[in-house]
């Protein structure tokens, strides 16, 4: 990653507490960007700008499902750097559970942060990212190319986002506004220990999907600071992703079968008992 394709630009990053987000904080730093991070916990992000030392860094508390805070944080980065360059929409959340034992609550919270959450950034941001002639990153998941048993609403959100985002490039054709759409397989990650249940609680530690050899947030990082620099489109990342893109479209029914006999689920039913896992 050359330092020149990111020098001195302004790199605003949500969810920037911790995994991808952090891990794209320190690429963007380390290739010369302004980096600002924005999440709901505080700490958490000023703990990531601690760990940029030589970098220029801007903190801002920000609950993506409100857009007056994602206008708050995207003025004070204007305010302080004059504009923004690249906007990656990186917050996310997920659930564990069938729809039929999943609260509507809880898909529409997940749906709120995934998806509402990068539109409220989104708009904050723009206007400037249209006069600097930006890029928009927004990270997605396979979940967002193809389905992901007992994650309705989670790829519901996903596939939002590719709805939205492909839409907007093309409002924007010939403006300069970049988009890249990012669908890693299985990343190393807290988010699933914060996973919702079916009942907006916290998920039960047993009923999360066991993936062997997971990617690092290093390496998903790294491959999409490389992609935003080529103009890449899409970005299909982990052993799994393209696989899952093209049999999807190909073969759905093959997808879906295969999909469903390696994911395991260990939910809880409402009555306290447990599903078999499927593997």
């Amino acid at each position: 990653m050359k330092k020149a394709a990111f020098a001195d630009q302004s790199v605003v990053i949500t969810g920037a507490a911790g995994g991808i987000g952090a891990a794209l904080a320190r690429r963007f730093a380390q290739a010369g960007a302004r980096v600002a991070l924005l999440d709901h916990d505080l700490d958490g992000a000023m703990a990531v700008a601690a760990g940029l030392a030589d970098a220029t860094v801007i903190v801002q508390r920000c609950d993506v499902t409100s857009l007056a805070d994602c206008v708050t944080a995207v003025d004070a980065v204007i305010a302080a750097w004059g504009g923004i360059d690249v906007l990656v929409n990186n917050a996310g959340i997920t659930h564990l559970g069938r729809f039929v034992d999943t609260d509507v609550d809880v898909i529409r919270r997940v749906v709120d942060v995934n998806f509402f959450g990068a539109v409220n950034c989104t708009k904050a941001a723009l206007a400037s990212l249209l006069d600097r002639r930006g890029r928009i990153i927004v990270t997605s998941s396979v979940a967002g190319v193809a389905p992901l048993f007992g994650r309705s609403g989670y790829a519901a959100g996903k596939h939002a986002l590719h709805g939205f985002f492909d839409s907007l490039r093309a409002e924007h054709h010939g403006e300069g506004l970049k988009v890249l759409l990012v669908c890693p397989s299985f990343v190393d990650t807290a988010i699933g220990d914060h996973a919702l249940g079916p009942d907006g609680r916290a998920a039960e530690p047993d009923a999360r999907t066991g993936v062997k050899a997971p990617m690092s947030p290093d390496a998903v990082a790294d491959a999409v600071v490389q992609a935003a620099s080529r103009d890449r489109r899409l970005l299909l990342i982990g052993r799994e992703a393209r696989p899952s893109y093209w049999i999807n479209r190909v073969a759905p029914r093959l997808y879906d079968r295969a999909m469903i006999r390696r994911t395991t689920d260990r939910q809880p039913r409402p009555d306290g008992a447990r599903r078999g896992g499927l593997k």
